[in-house]
């Protein structure tokens, strides 16, 4: 079979490699899938673009909607010819941290076990865009895909847009309406504060803020009906019960954090390569929470896919649809956002 090898920042390349099989240990739990529509992840476009330092080669792809093609003995939760959603972690289900939800830390296998981010993720997992792909635990982790919903639309869903919903779907629930800011820029996870914004007006927040110095994303921002204002980064953009923090700047970190209302809680799915200063005073006085690190994207799925199901539509922040086989050509210098499909 060909799967997508990233090999340097601006170069993939298809390679023949041996098919997955269901066999050994653990196989009567598994499945096999084919993947339909791949998005790239926000971190995918920055090793492309040479902005992050993973090394190549590795199989490419961690996020997105697949058809079933083979299940192990003891499979019931999905059937041969299923659409299905494919988380990027890879959980059990079964563990303790599985079973509080936190299923980008499952014990069952090593930390950060994922689909196609190379040696940080476990290259033994391989990557989604290929002809097939081995789900271990294919109840725990594959979500039905509803009738009636595209598969590039959710492309994104097993990462960026399950990492979005985290940022403010479970403050809305405790907050219902509370009013929402997202902070965005050139080094930050793009995509994911565009998605957050968008599930944040669909989650009910009565007033959604968009902030960022990039047109084309205002853009955006702007068709997902969300409020826009334009940078620079204030030291405060107002008070916001929750924000976000997805600019990848020391200078936004501190914007997000700073308008931060009383008892607020501020999330950062950014990366930083380097430690950033953090207003702690000021978060001290104000009982700000910050919470940055990883989405638990199995745990996160169900929640963001009942709100596309309710109208939210991810398609619009998709920068460009892609042919797998015009791959090779089109992500030399990726877009924002680009979905691959078959």
């Amino acid at each position: 079979m060909k799967q997508l090898m990233f090999e340097r920042a601006g170069t993939v390349k298809w390679q023949e490699t041996t098919a997955p099989e269901l066999s050994g240990p653990g196989a009567s739990e598994a499945a096999i899938v084919r993947s339909i529509a791949v998005a790239l992840c926000d971190l995918d476009v920055g090793v492309l673009r040479g902005a992050y330092p993973l090394g190549g080669p590795y199989p490419l792809g961690h996020e997105g909607v697949a058809e079933v093609v083979e299940i192990g003995d003891a499979v019931t939760s999905v059937a041969v010819g299923d659409t299905v959603i494919v988380p990027f972690q890879i959980s059990c289900g079964s563990c303790e941290p599985c079973r509080r939800g936190r299923t980008g830390n499952c014990a069952a296998h090593p930390p950060l076990s994922t689909y196609g981010l190379g040696t940080m993720g476990g290259l033994q997992w391989g990557g989604l865009l290929a002809d097939l792909t081995l789900v271990p635990h294919a109840d725990a982790m594959l979500v039905r895909l509803p009738d009636g919903i595209d598969a590039a639309k959710v492309a994104s869903m097993g990462d960026n847009i399950a990492d979005a919903w985290r940022c403010i779907g479970p403050q809305l629930e405790a907050e219902p309406g509370a009013p929402v800011l997202v902070v965005a820029g050139d080094s930050g996870p793009n995509s994911i504060g565009l998605y957050a914004a968008g599930l944040a007006k669909w989650a009910g927040s009565e007033r959604v803020v968009y902030l960022d110095d990039d047109t084309g994303r205002q853009e955006i921002a702007a068709a997902l009906g969300v409020e826009v204002m334009a940078g620079p980064f204030p030291r405060k953009a107002g008070r916001f019960p929750v924000t976000v923090d997805a600019s990848g700047t020391g200078e936004g970190l501190r914007c997000a954090i700073n308008s931060t209302a009383f008892d607020g809680w501020c999330t950062s799915p950014s990366l930083y390569l380097e430690d950033q200063a953090l207003p702690m005073m000021a978060m001290y006085s104000r009982c700000c929470t910050l919470h940055a690190g990883r989405a638990h994207a199995r745990t996160a799925i169900p929640a963001a896919l009942a709100l596309v199901e309710a109208g939210f539509d991810p398609a619009l922040v998709t920068t460009e649809t892609i042919h797998f086989d015009d791959a090779e050509q089109a992500l030399q210098q990726p877009s924002m956002k680009p979905v691959l499909v078959r």
